[in-house]
């Protein structure tokens, strides 16, 4: 089959479409023909060298990916050749086909199309498992979303008016704060221009933010404690601004706050197929019913990944970047 490999560690022109060997449906898995895959941050680390995917996963890059079943291995239930789905991998999306563990497939929901579905299965796992999963967030809190305009960022806004909280974001320009707006977040901060600890603050009467979904790590890290309300949880689910900072432990005694940090990617297939048996029994309802769903900026075939690449790295597009097969 035809897959993007990592030809060496560089920039999106070291990305190439050749041939791998097809993947084999182990027992509890199954093969997609791949329709449709997503480029995500962690792909654009793993191309330069930085994030080398976990032991047992496809070489080449895509952590979900949309298609139809085309094998089902040995114990699989639920699942049939013919079947369309969209699954949350380890790796190697960017291919025409993919191995996965049944426990981390989803069905296309109702309404959405088959490639479109490629934009699904990252950023709802992420935002559910981290907001509120792990963070709890609860009806009338204030969820802080560093990256609003992002494909993580335009999913929890969707998710968090759901519950009935309110939603602040951060973003670079006035067009992707825009897009946020239309996706109900209603408290807007220009990075580039603005302080977010102040306006957060002055937008919930001095209380702060319940939740901070932080995608930057080091370079907020204070800043974020500081916007904190009492009993706050700030959750780091990215890096982009460094791994090194220092924190503040009285502030967050005051506060009885918490810190918390979590990667998807490296977690065992049964804390995955958790994960996603929870997205299915409470996002993919409001998929279907049209109150949440997939933001897509482009579809750009899966030969042309590195111009894909590009696209997220100059940070100008908003939701998700899909390639298509």
């Amino acid at each position: 089959m035809l897959a993007v490999v990592v030809t060496a560690p560089g920039g999106p022109e070291v990305l190439a479409l050749q041939e791998v060997p097809d993947p084999v449906a182990g027992a509890g898995q199954v093969v997609l023909a791949v329709a449709a895959s997503a480029v995500n941050r962690a792909d654009i680390m793993q191309r330069m060298g930085h994030y080398p995917p976990p032991p047992g996963a496809p070489e080449h890059p895509g952590l979900e990916a949309s298609g139809t079943v085309v094998e089902v291995g040995e114990g699989v239930e639920g699942w049939a050749v013919g079947d369309e789905a969209c699954a949350l991998l380890a790796g190697g999306g960017y291919a025409e086909k993919v191995a996965v563990d049944a426990g981390q497939l989803l069905p296309v929901p109702e309404g959405v199309s088959l490639v479109d579905a490629a934009a699904l299965p990252e950023v709802t796992c992420t935002v559910w498992s981290n907001v509120f999963m792990l963070a709890g967030l609860r009806p009338s809190e204030t969820l802080l979303v560093h990256g609003g305009s992002s494909g993580i960022g335009t999913m929890a806004i969707q998710l968090a008016l759901q519950v009935g909280a309110t939603v602040a974001v951060t973003a670079g320009s006035a067009a992707k704060l825009a897009a946020c707006e239309a996706l109900g977040a209603t408290v807007l901060v220009n990075y580039r221009e603005q302080d977010f600890v102040e306006v957060v603050r002055d937008a919930t009467g001095g209380r702060g933010a319940d939740v901070v979904l932080d995608n930057m790590g080091a370079k907020y890290l204070g800043r974020n404690v500081d916007v904190l309300a009492t009993a706050g949880r700030l959750v780091v689910i990215g890096l982009q601004g460094g791994t090194r900072a220092e924190l503040d432990l009285g502030t967050l005694l005051r506060k009885r706050a918490a810190v918390l940090a979590t990667t998807l990617r490296s977690r065992p297939a049964a804390e995955k197929a958790t994960i996603v048996a929870s997205v299915r029994e409470h996002v993919w309802p409001l998929v279907a019913d049209g109150v949440v769903r997939p933001v897509v900026h482009a579809r750009i075939p899966l030969a042309e990944a590195a111009r894909a690449h590009a696209l997220v790295e100059a940070s100008d597009h908003i939701g998700k970047v899909l390639l298509t097969v």
